[in-house]
């Protein structure tokens, strides 16, 4: 897969299957867009594309909070082996302005030579979001291409989105957002030196900041799974503050892997978040804090043992 930051730089011979969408998290719904794409992709002999709008320049505009489930980073190797080219198109204030029919003319016709639009019944693009399902449909002889309108993806009685996504996450549901995602949800960082003091106390840990960007769950301890050098252990982690041990206020997700005795300072590691625990607390003192841990790494074990 390649990979391609802005419209301006995207070239490629021949014609396409493409989606378009913001494609924050990649959820189930996002992935019946991708693997319609693929299938149009290989079935033809198409460039398979998935276009994913970057929010971050319109938010920065207004003066908002950027947050997603889903960095480039990780967009990347979730897509990597599925489709041909991942396109970031950035929401800059001059894309913002175009209209939709230039859009379809200029983008998915001109620059993608699209012979395939899948989208979701919800998708809006061009100027105030005047393009929608219905111009698509009436454009696509115009332009020849084809296009796939695909339902929502449900759970329950609910249609799959990101927002549902969030929701989720905002109440520390993991469950719920593993199964609306079709994964565990996922952060990942460098590894980097700390007080030791877990080492001091026979529980040694890795300190990751979070990235900047990434929407994260309520503080607390979290039953883990940490990937380091393509392994996965079983893990307890805290996310927060740490306010116990430090006034700092500096978001980590500080972790213990049940069975690992290695060194891991300065390496990426992927991080997933299967279940809360409990809310993180501040203690008296290290001694109780160390008995609550003692209690938490008890109960990882018990997790990750009945759900083998």
């Amino acid at each position: 897969m390649q990979y391609i930051n802005g419209l301006e730089t995207f070239s490629a011979a021949g014609r396409s299957a493409v989606t378009l969408g913001k494609f924050d998290g990649l959820h189930k719904g996002h992935q019946k867009l991708v693997e319609k794409v693929t299938e149009y992709g290989r079935a033809d002999g198409l460039n398979s594309i998935v276009c994913a709008f970057d929010m971050e320049p319109l938010c920065r505009r207004l003066n908002r909070p950027y947050q997603v489930l889903m960095t480039q980073e990780e967009r990347k190797r979730h897509l990597e082996g599925q489709v041909d080219y991942l396109v970031s198109c950035p929401f800059t204030e001059s894309f913002s302005q175009m209209s939709a029919e230039d859009f379809i003319r200029d983008v998915i016709a001109g620059l993608f030579q699209a012979a395939y639009v899948v989208v979701g019944t919800d998708f809006h693009f061009g100027y105030q979001k005047r393009g929608d399902v219905h111009m698509l449909a009436a454009y696509q002889h115009i332009y020849d291409y084809q296009l796939e309108v695909v339902d929502k993806e449900r759970y329950e009685d609910r249609e799959i989105s990101s927002t549902f996504v969030k929701e989720a996450l905002a109440a520390g549901d993991m469950a719920l957002a593993e199964t609306l995602l079709g994964y565990p949800y996922e952060l990942e960082g460098t590894v980097e030196h700390g007080k030791k003091l877990g080492r001091t106390l026979g529980f040694p840990t890795f300190n990751v900041e979070p990235p900047k960007e990434k929407l994260l769950p309520p503080n607390g301890v979290y039953l883990e799974q940490v990937e380091v050098d393509g392994s996965w252990y079983n893990a307890i982690g805290n996310l927060g503050v740490k306010p116990t041990v430090t006034d700092s206020g500096r978001m980590l997700v500080e972790s213990f892997l049940l069975d690992y005795s290695g060194n891991a300072y300065g390496k990426r590691v992927k991080i997933r978040l299967r279940a809360f625990r409990r809310p993180e607390q501040r203690f008296r003192d290290v001694e109780e804090m160390k008995r609550h841990v003692d209690m938490d790494i008890a109960c990882g074990r018990e997790f990750f043992a009945g759900s083998k």
